[in-house]
């Protein structure tokens, strides 16, 4: 478990991360999202002892990063994607750490096929892509067959194949009962590999709460229906207590609550539907409700009356 205790980081007047207080659990995927400059980075370096707070704690396993005997046996990180020397083999990059931390060499073909790198362990580092780095970084992390993990864009520069991989790996490593948590930009991706959300702006803690109950509080549910009976099915769902508009081509676009009872509604006054298709729940829609007066860089349309002439 990683424990956040009123953690507080601030430089001169301004606050990169204000007053944290939250706890990241083992056994599920917890994605740390947020504006750019909301303090995510910031808190996971004091996290890992590489910023030192100006209040509160970060504490790992109940210690701090600095006072755990076997750090890289309790906790993995990616912060950033380089890694090691460009001359050097992958092989030889993880083994360095392996012998610097005390650590099996035996660990490093393990991990080097677990990230997908096994048939390149020997190819040097100013050869590889910007994927094969971030696997690399990844591979590092695990390299202790830590308990804690902590990602920062760890799909960076992944193909989609890489991405469905990172995906599998962090949700089969929560399964195993570690924890795991993964700040990225990628709000698609988070919606579909992040079990609990804790999102921060401005430093300070706006949201933390499970992926499904963050969804269902700030996110819209709709249906879209097409049907010949387009204006009469239209009165039977507002009967039912749905709000229903018509858009520029002939569908019905429903919104409210009960929306799984369309099709019955159907059924029972005989009317037929050539679609019935739903929008889930959004998480782009639920940051942006949440952080949309937040961000640290907004644009107007080009040409606008305040653009520079």
């Amino acid at each position: 478990m990683i424990e956040l205790d009123g953690l507080t980081k601030a430089y001169g007047s301004k606050k990169a991360v204000d007053n944290l207080t939250v706890n990241i659990r083992p056994g599920m995927v917890t994605g740390f999202l947020g504006p750019n400059g909301a303090g995510k980075s910031t808190t996971m370096r004091m996290v890992l002892g590489l910023d030192r707070p100006t209040a509160g704690r970060a504490r790992i396993t109940g210690r701090r990063y600095v006072d755990l005997v076997d750090p890289l046996r309790t906790v993995g990180a990616v912060l950033d994607g380089r890694a090691g020397h460009p001359g050097q083999s992958a092989r030889s990059h993880l083994l360095g750490i392996a012998r610097s931390n005390g650590l099996a060499p035996g660990r490093v073909p393990a991990v080097l096929e677990t990230v997908g790198l096994g048939a390149v362990a020997n190819k040097r580092l100013g050869t590889f892509s910007l994927g094969m780095t971030q696997r690399l970084g990844i591979a590092g992390a695990l390299l202790g067959d830590p308990a804690v993990l902590l990602l920062d864009e760890p799909v960076n520069g992944l193909d989609p194949d890489g991405v469905l991989w990172i995906r599998g790996l962090m949700r089969s490593l929560a399964a195993q009962g570690r924890t795991v948590l993964v700040s990225s930009h990628l709000l698609s991706e988070m919606q579909d590999t992040a079990d609990h959300l804790v999102l921060i702006s401005r430093g300070r803690l706006v949201a933390d709460e499970s992926m499904a109950t963050l969804l269902a509080k700030r996110s819209a549910r709709a249906a879209t229906v097409r049907t010949p009976q387009g204006p009469a099915f239209a009165a039977v769902l507002e009967r039912a207590g749905m709000s229903v508009t018509t858009g520029a081509e002939p569908a019905l676009h429903v919104t409210g609550e009960g929306l799984e009872e369309i099709g019955a509604l159907a059924f029972e006054h005989g009317h037929r539907l050539d679609e019935l298709s739903f929008r889930r729940p959004s998480l782009e829609e639920a940051y942006l409700d949440l952080t949309g007066g937040d961000l640290e860089y907004t644009s107007r349309p080009v040409g606008s009356p305040e653009e520079p002439t």
